[in-house]
């Protein structure tokens, strides 16, 4: 790893990019997982600090059903998985948020469940929202069975045969999870409850867990039945095929929203990865480590890229551009010389004048990667206290709040909000799944009930009515006399002090992709394979090629 650090913060400061080109959707949709997402962040923990992982309960029958305990303890603390494996008729499987019954159910446990616990959440978890969980619960969620691939491995393993590698690649995973809830969803603990401690301050640490212990499950309970259904004759998966299987997620616009109502937050994620760019820029030479690790990571990056497929026209084109990106990559890494003044910095340079926003961005994660040394503490600045931003500064004079519109949202004072295919679409809360949907002015019911989630169209009002008001007058006055542009006055107060808090587009647009706004949180969870179905909904892959349990005591740097 290189420790090749840059002489001051200065230095650094002038290699960070803009947001005015960061916060655009098409660049956010072409976002990639870094060593800084989440996933990453929690196993390099797990690894770094020993964590002790067992399963001290295994209570499952031939068929599959039953109960099984993931305990997972650092110096401190103790967090168990409890799992129910269910026996589910093919004609309740759905991966509909609205469904009531899945192959699979869980809950993160906040200690060592006692026999009571347990029996307290049989009652509770297999029914998902219609149970109740405590304080004591971290996390909800429920996972369905990818059933062809997931009956094919049974099968061969019980016949003392490995699966089809091509099944394997096609799929990528033996379940996917269609919900993890946590922050205080259906009973479970707040997340201001456990935000203070260390290894639970990075974001989604609790959710990131769970999914990383679904993992290890998905093969218990394969292998389990595989044995019950061959005896002798079964084996078990083999450390290559068992390392690429992760955990499928099927994300649709439920998730979208998030990154727009959490403005503190998308801006300590986007900040703690331009700083990381930056400083791998500003370094003035290259370690022949981090170029090794950079060809390593580069050759992944091709493999990910080949098994990764979809039928989606967008994202047919965007994995065209990643390939021939990647290609063209390669062969310019075979002759580059690594001998001159910020060999690093040119090649970023070299980057943004040669490859599409899916290059980019996919080159942002290669040159982090060899350089943990350098920007893995950055990790720790990814959290957000979002209760202190929130009280409005009603002492600022207007005329302040008028020059932040002005710069700071110039990029939304520029949208012509008079126009249809500017106006399109409205944000809305579905009745029936109470999950965000997006609908269309034009041919839709429900604009009354708009969400107020295009940013740019508040500023524009906002800075309308500014326009028309005395500027020798604090903001308490104009709220006063405008209450509707509290959210607004608000956003402008956080924007102020955190560049990175906005997506610099208009969210209500006709050519709008909701998918990019996925794309970009997925990515800092980790995700990989991105698979959109439509431009509202895709498939994902979680953890696959990480370590599992039994390994992850070698992988401190992973």
């Amino acid at each position: 790893m290189s420790a090749n650090t840059p002489n001051t913060a200065a230095e650094t400061r002038r290699f960070l990019r803009p947001a005015s080109e960061v916060m655009r959707l098409a660049r956010m949709g072409s976002s990639h997982p870094t060593r800084l997402s989440f996933l990453r962040v929690l196993l390099r923990r797990m690894a770094q600090q020993d964590w002790q992982i067992d399963r001290p309960v295994w209570d499952v029958d031939a068929k599959g059903v039953g109960i099984g305990v993931y305990r997972v303890r650092n110096a401190e603390r103790t967090y168990s998985l409890v799992a129910f494996a269910h026996d589910l008729p093919p004609e309740l499987r759905s991966d509909r948020v609205i469904a009531t019954a899945w192959d699979a159910t869980f809950t993160l446990f906040d200690g060592d469940p006692t026999p009571e616990d347990i029996a307290r959440l049989s009652a509770n978890v297999p029914y998902q929202e219609a149970g109740r969980i405590s304080p004591k619960e971290l996390t909800l969620a429920r996972a369905n069975r990818s059933v062809r691939l997931f009956e094919h491995v049974v099968t061969t393993l019980s016949q003392g045969r490995q699966p089809d590698p091509a099944e394997i690649q096609a799929v990528g995973y033996l379940v996917r999870t269609t919900a993890v809830y946590g922050s205080g969803k259906f009973g479970a603990s707040d997340r201001e409850d456990i935000a203070t401690r260390p290894e639970l301050a990075a974001p989604f640490q609790v959710e990131m867990l769970t999914v990383w212990l679904i993992r290890a499950f998905t093969i218990d309970i394969v292998e389990h039945i595989a044995a019950a259904k061959g005896g002798d004759t079964a084996v078990k998966l083999d450390r290559a095929t068992r390392r690429s299987l992760g955990v499928g997620n099927s994300t649709g616009l439920g998730m979208a929203p998030f990154i727009v109502r959490h403005p503190v937050l998308l801006n300590n994620w986007m900040v703690a990865r331009e700083e990381a760019l930056a400083r791998v820029r500003a370094q003035p030479s290259a370690t022949p480590q981090a170029v090794s690790d950079l060809g390593t990571a580069l050759e992944a990056a091709v493999t990910n890229a080949e098994v990764w497929h979809s039928e989606h026209p967008v994202q047919v084109r965007k994995l065209h551009d990643l390939r021939r990106d990647l290609t063209v990559l390669a062969e310019a890494l075979a002759t580059w010389d690594w001998t001159g003044a910020a060999p690093w910095d040119a090649l970023w340079t070299w980057g943004e004048n040669t490859l599409t926003h899916e290059g980019q961005e996919a080159l942002v994660s290669l040159m982090l990667e060899p350089h943990g040394a350098l920007i893995d503490d950055l990790a720790e600045t990814m959290g957000a206290d979002e209760a202190a931003s929130f009280r409005i500064n009603g002492a600022m004079p207007v005329a302040e709040l008028r020059h932040v519109l002005e710069t700071d949202y110039a990029w939304a004072l520029k949208i012509d909000f008079t126009t249809p295919e500017n106006i399109a679409r409205f944000w809305y809360v579905s009745e029936e799944k109470l999950e965000p949907r997006l609908g269309e002015r034009a041919t839709e019911d429900g604009a009354t009930l708009e969400q107020p989630l295009c940013i740019a169209r508040l500023m524009s009002e906002l800075h309308a009515t500014v326009l028309g008001f005395d500027a020798a007058q604090p903001v308490a006055a104009l709220m006063l006399a405008h209450p509707e542009h509290r959210y607004a006055v608000r956003r402008a107060q956080v924007a102020q002090h955190h560049p990175y808090a906005e997506v610099q587009d208009n969210l209500i647009a006709a050519d709008m992709l909701p998918i990019d706004l996925l794309r970009c949180k997925l990515a800092f969870f980790g995700a990989s394979q991105f698979d959109p179905r439509s431009d509202r909904w895709v498939r994902i892959n979680l953890f696959a090629g990480a370590p599992f349990p039994d390994e992850i005591k070698m992988e401190a740097s992973v």
